[in-house]
């Protein structure tokens, strides 16, 4: 099995970034085909970790942040070819200790991702409120 590298990467490629969304399955949830956006997101990052699999992107962790009080991890993705793999559990550690202990780490699951964070034990938030996108 190939070994996972892990890296914090400020400036990944939108191709890249896109195809990792598109093999993850989450493109459905953002704004895949909008390249211009997606350009958008990656520059407005604090912290973008990446998992990498023999040289090839296999996973991206999208992070705003103070690196002092919060992080929001607004994009958790790995390709389906290599979930199961423990990447996304790897990407959140990587994005946890880049972060540091004095910040807390926030994120919204994607239904069908929802029991990947109960297996890791990630604690849920029972009081959480927001604003959907409207566009």
């Amino acid at each position: 099995m190939a070994e996972i590298a892990y890296g914090i990467e400020s400036d990944l490629d939108v191709a890249e970034f896109r195809r990792v969304l598109v093999e993850s399955g989450l493109a459905p949830r953002r704004p895949a085909d909008d390249v211009s956006r997606l350009s958008r997101m990656l520059a407005a990052a604090d912290l973008v970790v990446t998992a990498r699999r023999d040289g090839v992107l296999v996973g991206v962790a999208r992070t705003l942040t103070d690196f002092s009080f919060c992080a929001y991890l607004s994009d958790l993705a790995v390709c389906a070819s290599a979930q199961g793999l423990g990447i996304g559990r790897g990407l959140i550690a990587a994005t946890r200790e880049a972060v540091g202990p004095q910040a807390s780490l926030l994120l919204t699951a994607a239904p069908d991702a929802i029991t990947f964070y109960e297996r890791i034990a990630m604690p849920r938030v029972p009081d959480a409120f927001r604003y959907d996108r409207e566009a």
